[in-house]
């Protein structure tokens, strides 16, 4: 009777990891990384740090009308920066519907782009913690103008400089940004439909490839899943990877999706960021958000993502000047002897 008791309560599954096969309690997830319900968190390492920008969640519908910013220096402790941006006083063309914003920096200057009542919009920051101006006061994207709705904005800056805007419900579009972040060619965008593309496009660079990563099914879904393909240049043409999804629910982990993705500055060493259901009780409108290692094979596929793997602290180490420090180590010297 006790060894049938033992079953019930644990259900474990083989994993493997660099070739070492371990079992994975599959009933006991590693705690979200922020407290409450985010969803469709965006990750950068910016300024020796790492940032969120995540989905307020909680509410049927997904009424949320305000964005926030979590800070931390080692992906295990969270800082809430507060509110960077709310519609009702940061807009004057919408004011509900504040989803899956995403972080691009250039020149200086931090570009936040965000779904706000079904339409792209874009804001301005000299911080990645804002707060954050509307420079355009309408759209970026405007709602309509695209097969599907106009949500899930990302933004990828390539090693020339040049930046694309990746959206889209339903299909995937794509467009290269002119130079101020915060307009574009609309004759130039084009638009395509990977197969099991939903929403929530993702785009990196590795190793001179590509990786377009999105999510599959409905949020509301358990199945909720990332997959991706790849391709030589930004706006393709993608081919989906064999292996797929990447990123999937087990166990006690439901509708794990909505990711993006970070390396650590100066390391082969990747990052995915994601929600799931709310553990417990949650579902499409109660999600939370988690981290888990990435990594890849010999060719570059991405492997199976373990849900269950906690994360460590990680620390962005600071590449120090010597010809600064040598300097700054003289004046110190000058300064000692003055005194």
């Amino acid at each position: 009777m006790k060894a049938i008791k033992i079953i019930i309560c644990y259900i474990f599954v083989t994993s493997s990891v660099f070739g070492q096969k371990r079992q994975i309690d599959t009933l006991n997830a590693p705690p979200a990384v922020l407290p409450g319900v985010f969803a469709d968190p965006h990750i950068a390492a910016l300024n020796n740090k790492f940032y969120i920008y995540p989905t307020t969640d909680g509410t049927v519908g997904w009424m949320s009308t305000y964005f926030t910013c979590w800070s931390s220096p080692d992906l295990v402790n969270w800082k809430n920066e507060g509110v960077i941006l709310d519609l009702p006083k940061d807009l004057s063309w919408a004011k509900e519907r504040a989803w899956a914003p995403a972080i691009a920096e250039k020149g200086g200057k931090y570009y936040y782009y965000y779904s706000a009542d079904v339409n792209i919009g874009v804001a301005v920051s000299d911080k990645p913690t804002g707060p954050f101006k509307d420079p355009l006061g309408k759209p970026l994207v405007a709602k309509g103008s695209r097969r599907g709705q106009m949500i899930d904005p990302m933004v990828f800056v390539d090693d020339d400089g040049a930046a694309y805007l990746y959206f889209g419900q339903g299909q995937c579009n794509v467009v290269k940004l002119n130079d101020d972040m915060i307009s574009y060619d609309s004759t130039k965008m084009i638009s395509f439909k990977p197969d099991g593309y939903n929403e929530g496009s993702f785009v990196f660079k590795r190793n001179g490839k590509y990786y377009l990563m999105w999510s599959e099914y409905d949020t509301r879904d358990p199945r909720y899943s990332v997959a991706y393909a790849v391709a030589d240049a930004p706006m393709g043409p993608f081919t989906k990877a064999t292996l797929n999804p990447i990123l999937k629910g087990k166990g006690v982990v439901k509708g794990a999706g909505h990711h993006s993705v970070v390396k650590v500055p100066g390391k082969d060493e990747w990052y995915i960021v994601y929600h799931r259901f709310k553990i417990p009780d949650g579902n499409g409108y109660n999600r939370e958000t988690c981290i888990s290692p990435m990594r890849f094979d010999k060719e570059g596929n991405i492997l199976p993502v373990d849900v269950f793997e906690r994360v460590k602290p990680v620390t962005i180490r600071v590449k120090k000047n010597k010809m600064a420090m040598s300097a700054l180590n003289k004046n110190d010297h000058k300064t000692v002897k003055n005194n």
